[in-house]
């Protein structure tokens, strides 16, 4: 019996020593990372699918029916107004520009005969041998030779731009395309294109956006400017950001039935680079149809209130984030998001500034509870140019740390 009660009696100062000691040793508060959110300067964004375009394209072709005798150009070579390109037959043109110079001489050597004999025959009507039906007669014949002058003026005229159309000659500056007839074949206008010249400097960028998207840039920028609030960047397929900035100048007056959009047009330059020459293989960047990112940045930044993307949580009902009150504890707030990027959180509602909100050790915070904030540790610099996202940050000074709360252990 002694025995028993000893044993009994050990056990119950053993959990008493337990309940005792947990009663004692309470958890500390979890610690966690916090951020106060203020204002920042963004530059506003949006991305679209767009297809670079010549702003100039001719398709040659020929408009007399002749033998192609030389090719005078380079395929693929940059080409200057009025450059000879194609050089066609031409003794069969020339023949004919001669005989219808011969038929103006004829009927202008007949016409001054005329003129001669109806100044005789108006002489004459004052006298005895005069006659009217003479002079009827002769001023037919001179009206008649003068109109068939004209005729072969009109007949000498085309001759000579039929055999100016044996040299075809480049209409606009480009680069040029592989030539589709070869020497020694007859060409004609029904023959098709001959090659085709595409402009290199400036180019367009042709990209559709949604009709609600439209709506909103209307919105957002035809009271700061419109077109000129804006400037275009591309970024180009291999995902580096083309130098140059481009414009837009043309909004499309109808909308797409089938896609319910409406199309949008820039202008961007397109130099040669540097240590090329035009024509060389890869000489300017963007080249006719070629696809690209847009980025259609507003000119003036805006403030903006923002906070590190990794604070933002979602659930069903929307996003939400943890901020730290007076008493440091946890609360839940529900925000609404601007345009953002994967680094920054644009907060539209929910949130006031100098608020401070809990973007790291989230996984070990519950609503409601104790929590011991700290300094977050800084985000690592994005340059604008290579972010992926919709805003873009403005050079600031660095991010100072958020002050402790009123009770917060440091």
């Amino acid at each position: 019996m002694v025995l028993k009660s000893t044993v009994s009696y050990l056990l119950l100062t053993f959990w008493l020593c337990l309940l005792s000691g947990a009663a004692v040793a309470q958890p500390a508060p979890p610690a966690v990372g916090v951020v106060r959110a203020e204002r920042q300067q963004i530059t506003q964004s949006d991305e679209f699918i767009g297809r670079i375009q010549s702003v100039n394209r001719v398709a040659l072709v020929a408009r007399v029916t002749a033998f192609l005798e030389k090719r005078l150009f380079v395929e693929g070579s940059e080409v200057s107004t009025g450059d000879l390109l194609y050089q066609l037959e031409q003794p069969p043109f020339q023949a004919l520009v001669a005989a219808a110079k011969a038929s103006v001489d004829q009927f202008e050597a007949q016409h001054r005969n005329a003129l001669l004999t109806l100044q005789r025959a108006q002489a004459l009507i004052p006298g005895p041998a005069g006659l009217q039906a003479s002079v009827d007669t002769a001023t037919a014949d001179e009206r008649a030779l003068a109109a068939q002058i004209v005729g072969a003026q009109a007949q000498l005229q085309t001759a000579e731009i039929n055999l100016g159309y044996t040299e075809i000659r480049a209409p606009t500056d480009g680069k040029i395309t592989s030539t589709a007839v070869t020497e020694g074949n007859v060409v004609s206008p029904t023959t098709g294109t001959l090659a085709t010249i595409v402009s290199q400097d400036p180019m367009y960028v042709l990209f559709p956006i949604s009709l609600r998207a439209g709506l909103d840039l209307r919105d957002r920028y035809a009271k700061i400017g419109g077109f000129s609030a804006v400037v275009i960047k591309l970024r180009l397929p291999d995902g580096r950001i083309y130098a140059p900035d481009g414009k837009l100048d043309y909004v499309a007056p109808t909308v797409a039935e089938n896609t319910d959009t409406i199309t949008l047009r820039g202008v961007v330059p397109n130099p040669v680079l540097p240590n090329l020459k035009p024509g060389d293989p890869g000489s300017r960047e963007l080249a006719d149809g070629e696809f690209v990112t847009v980025l259609l940045q507003g000119v003036q930044p805006i403030s903006v209130l923002g906070i590190p993307r990794a604070a933002v949580l979602s659930d069903q009902q929307g996003d939400y984030v943890y901020v730290v009150d007076a008493q440091n504890k946890a609360q839940i707030r529900r925000i609404q998001l601007g345009q953002s990027t994967p680094s920054t959180a644009i907060i539209t509602t929910g949130l006031t500034e100098g608020e401070l909100v809990i973007s790291e050790g989230l996984q070990r915070v519950r609503p409601g509870e104790a929590v011991l904030p700290g300094p977050a540790t800084p985000p690592p610099t994005v340059s604008p140019t290579s972010s992926g996202g919709a805003v873009s940050a403005a050079p600031s000074e660095p991010a100072k740390p958020p002050a402790s709360p009123p009770g917060a252990k440091q």
